[in-house]
């Protein structure tokens, strides 16, 4: 059975807590969400570790790595944002942010709210122009 997310601010011993921004259509924490939390629990601080822990967890649930950026005065207690996408069900990909916090000791996982409409209007956009990319062939430059 997976966990429920509430939306009371939960204690950090829970998995799953530092996941902000739930949806509350959907009272319970979807699998990949948790697994991608888990995988950043490791995260030893910094932010040359930022990006390879983020990269690694989205890998860990078949995920793709978007891009990052700096994110001082884009969201609260944020240094650096990164943009991933996991899988949501068998065809459905899930934009989600991974946030450095100011101190840059730890990242917590943000779905799209209203203080990220704006960041997840330019991930749809980002996506949107990598679709429409021609593929190039292997060994190409």
């Amino acid at each position: 059975m997976e966990p429920m997310l509430s939306q009371d601010v939960a204690p950090k011993s829970v998995p799953g807590a530092a996941i902000a921004g739930a949806d509350t259509a959907d009272p319970f924490l979807p699998l990949e969400l948790l697994e991608l939390e888990l995988s950043l629990e490791g995260f030893s601080g910094g932010d040359a570790g930022f990006c390879e822990a983020v990269r690694k967890a989205a890998a860990a649930v078949r995920g793709d790595f978007l891009f990052d950026l700096p994110a001082e005065g884009l969201i609260s207690d944020c240094r650096r944002l990164a943009v991933l996408r996991i899988p949501e069900g068998d065809t459905r990909m899930r934009t989600l942010f991974a946030a450095l916090d100011e101190d840059g000791a730890e990242i917590r996982v943000l779905q799209p709210g209203e203080e990220t409409e704006h960041l997840l209007r330019f991930a749809d956009a980002f996506v949107d122009l990598l679709q429409r990319m021609p593929a190039r062939p292997k060994g190409a430059a």
